[in-house]
């Protein structure tokens, strides 16, 4: 929507409103993002990989020049020297935690003693090629070292003529649970995998990389859950490790429970996958169009019609990173991002939405959606406002200026101003036909406020919005819109900055933080970190989103009756969010809806007894109202996690 202001209301923008330099960097930053893709092209190439150790001096050489010129000789020392403390201590604490959770023989043993109500067998498949020795053994060790017993372990090797000894090693074995076939010819990994389903007869199927680990308990495990579940598909958290050793480990993955739009973003499931001979049998076998993402295919299959899918917040999986392996390097596999794309953009279609499927900028398997819209229905846009002229005037007018978005409406709901500049703009801003200003008169009430510009909206979809924000991203409402369409979706909510440029909100985790009740996800990091395991990049479910930028359904806020008007400042939209959650709908948080969001300006902080008395008052309403639901925790951050320090381990 083009919108052109009149002389007066152009000179009284311009002299009350305020810079927005930082709009500039970050468009900056996205121009350079988007330069990656040329850089994309050449990894893989024999030159960038021999070049590698030279990229590798140069970015640290870089670095060291910028923090000595910023920080001064002393202080990069003292900065370098902390780095390499945090590293010993990640290995410090993995060699702890590894050996913590990897059980005695003791231990081994009573779980071998367990007898279920079912007899259950789980085939574990594993094609082979050209498997180093090494890996190969410990492997299969790993496999008869279960204290669950009832498995087969299918091998399908399709090995070349000079790896003749992964043949022998496999026929060392006098365990009549591994069922081992050499093949005429490598049939690739999709046709090696079949090839291992043929020759397996268990209830269950396991997938398992050749040069992985298993935990010991990981069949144990998966025979609780399917016990008390009845679960017809299983999955748990894993680690990757560094070459030998596994208490070296590069990175926990500690997963949500299932998370459809966490899933079509990148495979997030991975290992250990654990599904029914039955549930496969409606879905067909892998798929050699997608080598490479061939488990991400067949997962998003998988899920799309299992009856129960469970979650084993366990570390029972171990990822051994190697030169060669996807752990290490993607584009070791460059097929495999292409694979991936097409696997999910199929998916995607299979539920009758159209989308186009990209690598995002952090990671060429994380992937960024483009959905059409099917429509451009008219979205109301709610901006509770008390004074503060400039702020105001940053949020409206970044609107106006920036969105390409054209059908939207923005309702002002006034609220006890007393300062005559601010009616001053209201009564300029209004003889602009997408603009309009109704008064609340009432006493401060967030909710309330909200549910009253809700009563004046004509838009079949409404956006709340903060007075305090400012548009970063144009097109930030079909960022939101497309997931808001979804039949499935409840609320949308955006990516905030703080003005520093540090992440304010990326969706909310509910159950932890120093009041037990929520906390916005990665508060606090760079604006160009990609978050935990790159969810500062993906649209992701979460359970609840900041109504500072929400897009929801105008029939969808009917239907749960708006915000709760006894919480007048805190929760009000995580109480909201967790009642569209009760309707079985999804919220989503989208990092692509970019917005600054200058925290707390309007009304100040909880710095007075007056607001902690009522802040403390809506924290006990919200922890007797979801009781059940905090206790239970949040189904999108795993349990393993600090309930403190979000996205930290320790």
């Amino acid at each position: 929507m083009k919108i052109e202001y009149n002389q007066e209301l152009q000179e009284f923008i311009e002299k009350h409103s305020m810079t927005a330099a930082d709009i500039e960097a970050f468009r900056k930053r996205e121009e350079s993002e988007n330069n990656r893709s040329g850089i994309r092209a050449l990894k893989g190439t024999v030159w960038w990989k021999l070049l590698k150790p030279a990229r590798w001096l140069y970015n640290v050489m870089k670095l060291l020049r910028f923090h000595i010129r910023r920080y001064g000789v002393i202080l990069t020392l003292v900065k370098v020297k902390d780095k390499l403390i945090s590293r010993r201590k990640l290995k410090r604490f993995s060699r702890r935690y590894i050996k913590a959770i990897l059980p005695d023989e003791e231990e081994m043993a009573q779980e071998r003693a367990v007898r279920f109500d079912r007899d259950i067998k789980f085939s574990i498949l594993v094609p082979l090629y050209n498997t180093p020795e090494q890996y190969l053994r410990e492997m299969i060790d790993s496999v008869i070292a279960q204290t669950y017993e009832n498995w087969e372990l299918c091998l399908a090797d399709g090995s070349d003529a000079e790896h003749a000894y992964v043949e022998q090693i496999c026929k060392e074995y006098k365990e009549p649970r591994i069922v081992y076939q050499r093949l005429e010819k490598n049939l690739g990994i999709s046709g090696n995998t079949n090839v291992c389903i043929e020759m397996s007869t268990g209830e269950y199927i396991c997938l398992f990389d050749h040069d992985d680990i298993l935990h010991p308990s990981v069949l144990y495990e998966n025979m609780k859950m399917i016990c008390k579940e009845g679960a017809d598909f299983l999955y748990t958290d894993e680690a990757t490790f560094n070459g030998d050793d596994l208490y070296d480990i590069i990175t926990y993955h500690f997963k949500p429970d299932f998370a459809i739009d966490n899933l079509r973003a990148n495979n997030y499931i991975c290992h250990f996958t654990t599904f029914s001979r039955e549930l496969f049998s409606r879905t067909g076998m892998f798929d050699s169009d997608y080598d490479g993402s061939q488990d991400h295919d067949l997962i998003l299959r998988l899920t799309a019609v299992a009856d129960k899918i469970c979650h084993i917040p366990k570390l029972l999986y171990f990822w051994r990173s190697h030169p060669n392996s996807v752990a290490a390097d993607i584009n070791s596999k460059t097929y495999a991002i292409q694979a991936g794309m097409n696997a999910v953009k199929n998916s995607i279609t299979r539920d009758g939405l159209e989308v186009e499927v990209e690598s995002s900028p952090a990671f060429p398997t994380i992937y960024r959606f483009r959905y059409v819209l099917k429509e451009k229905p008219l979205i109301s846009i709610i901006i509770p406002n008390k004074d503060h002229v400039s702020y105001l005037i940053r949020a409206v007018d970044s609107i106006l200026k920036k969105s390409t978005y054209e059908n939207y409406e923005i309702i002002i709901v006034e609220n006890n101003s007393t300062e005559e500049e601010t009616f001053a703009f209201y009564k300029l801003i209004e003889t602009l036909p997408c603009v309009r200003v109704v008064t609340w008169d009432k006493p401060f009430n967030y909710s309330a406020i909200n549910n009253y510009g809700a009563g004046f909206a004509g838009g079949e979809y409404l956006l709340l919005l903060n007075n305090d924000v400012e548009i970063i991203s144009e097109s930030w409402i079909e960022e939101m819109l497309m997931y808001a369409q979804r039949e499935d979706v409840g609320a949308v909510g955006a990516k905030l900055y703080f003005g520093n440029r540090s992440i304010q909100h990326m969706g909310v985790i509910i159950g932890i933080g120093e009041d037990g009740i929520a906390v916005h996800s990665h508060l606090g990091e760079p604006f160009n970190s990609v978050g935990y395991m790159g969810r500062l990049y993906f649209a992701q479910d979460v359970s609840a989103v900041t109504a500072a930028c929400l897009m929801v359904k105008h029939s969808l806020y009917d239907a749960v009756g708006g915000f709760e008007e006894k919480l007048t400042v805190a929760y009000n939209d995580v109480d909201f969010c967790l009642k569209l959650r009760e309707l079985g709908l999804l919220n989503i948080c989208t990092p692509y809806a970019e917005l600054f969001h200058y925290e707390s300006i309007s009304r100040g902080y909880e710095n007075n007894s007056e607001k902690r008395e009522r802040f403390q008052s809506e924290v006990a309403f919200m922890k007797q109202k979801w009781k059940t639901v905090l206790e239970q925790g949040d189904p999108y951050y795993n349990p393993n996690m600090s309930k403190r320090r979000p996205w930290k381990l320790y």
